[in-house]
């Protein structure tokens, strides 16, 4: 089975490097993946594709296990309605499956937003656009394969943020 898919010939053209890992078999959850890919599940990158308007979509990196926050999405975009894509809606724009999203080798742009914790890591794993294969790359090759991608909090707060935030860090 070729490890070559739209995103790793996208990454190819633009000269990023990366590497690919094919799982051993079907992946059951995100601890699995990131214990597979001897990461650690913050280290894996979901794409998560919202509709804001007719034929319009928006893509937002997460990492981990860490939720979108509706209101700080809406906020940010402008936009008092947003509902996540459907499996069709993902396979016309994206030209991926739930799974395998990718925010490289789109049929066409799509505007990308990356949550502030995916750039916390040095090295993460995100969608190649083929279940069971994944893309391994540093934060500094996605940023520079995303130079127009938009970093901003989008995820809901965490236990920890609400005790940093009373602890004063």
């Amino acid at each position: 089975m070729s490890d070559q898919t739209p995103v790793t010939r996208h990454l190819d053209a633009l000269g990023i490097p990366y590497q690919t890992f094919r799982h051993p078999g079907p992946v059951a959850s995100l601890e699995q993946a990131a214990r597979e890919r001897h990461q650690q599940p913050e280290q894996v990158i979901r794409s998560i594709v919202f509709r804001t308007g007719a034929g319009v979509f928006v893509m937002v990196l997460m990492a981990g296990e860490q939720q979108v926050s509706w209101r700080a999405l809406r906020r940010y975009l402008g936009q008092s309605r947003l509902t996540m894509a459907k499996e069709p809606e993902l396979i016309q724009f994206t030209g991926y499956v739930a799974g395998a999203v990718s925010p490289f080798g789109l049929p066409a742009p799509m505007r990308v937003l990356i949550d502030q914790r995916v750039l916390d890591n040095q090295v993460v794993s995100i969608g190649s656009g083929e279940r069971g294969l994944t893309v391994i790359m540093t934060t500094a090759a996605l940023r520079l394969a995303l130079p127009e991608a938009e970093v901003g909090q989008f995820g809901e707060k965490s236990s920890t943020d609400e005790t940093d935030k009373t602890n004063g860090r």
